[in-house]
């Protein structure tokens, strides 16, 4: 498939190839439903804990006889109605990793890149990388983009000046080829890349880079 090259004033300049395995494909929505929450949950840290009547530290003694004294039965001074007693209820460590096979955690993110080519929201910049890091450069190039609403800016290689100058853009978001991921790329609106992330995009997960199974062996492609 092709995608059109702007310069940083937005004036179209050429057109490039894209590989079709990778930016043309037919987006799996159920993948790439699978990969988001998948994702998404491998964020928590399913940290908060509280501690039973059984894990609280104190006597185990019984308060005071079960009858004859007309007042409320009771048990021990743990119990979950007593201050200092344990929590009924209450949260509990829980680990919330989603693991999926590479096969679909790549399936997903080509649907996703996909889906963007095919709406038109993939923007392949030339000189999208300041000299210097200041923010009103990528502002002025994203004006000029009319990329108003939330922009993901994919470089080939880590870029301390575009990631500095696009940190203080609350509605971009700046990150390596290497690093792109489902979810940010389904949060954004817009994908803006270098030629070069593109390619880096190809290479990383194009159909010639699909790693055999553990124990199996492949011969390279000639």
């Amino acid at each position: 498939m092709k995608l059109t090259v702007f310069d940083t004033a937005g004036k179209e300049l050429r057109q490039i190839d894209a590989a079709d395995e990778v930016f043309g494909i037919e987006p799996n929505r159920a993948v790439l439903h699978q990969a988001y929450v998948a994702q998404m949950s491998n964020r928590r840290a399913g940290n908060a804990h509280t501690k039973t009547r059984g894990e609280v530290e104190g006597s185990t003694k019984k308060i005071r006889r079960q009858k004859g004294l007309g007042v409320s039965r009771q048990g021990g001074v743990r119990a979950s109605h007593h201050v200092g007693g344990g929590v009924a209820f209450g949260p509990r460590h829980h680990d919330y990793i989603r693991d999926l096979p590479r096969t679909m955690k790549r399936l997903a993110l080509r649907s996703a890149l996909s889906s963007h080519a095919a709406d038109g929201d993939i923007i392949v910049v030339e000189g999208l990388v300041p000299a210097q890091p200041r923010t009103k450069d990528v502002q002025a190039t994203l004006k000029a983009l009319a990329v108003e609403r939330k922009a993901l800016l994919v470089s080939g290689e880590y870029e301390p000046n575009l990631t500095r100058a696009g940190s203080n853009l609350d509605y971009a978001k700046v990150l390596p080829a290497a690093n792109l991921n489902v979810v940010d790329v389904l949060n954004a609106h817009k994908l803006v890349l270098t030629e070069e992330a593109v390619r880096k995009i190809e290479a990383l997960w194009g159909g010639l880079n699909v790693k055999p199974a553990r124990g199996r062996r492949v011969e390279e492609a000639v």
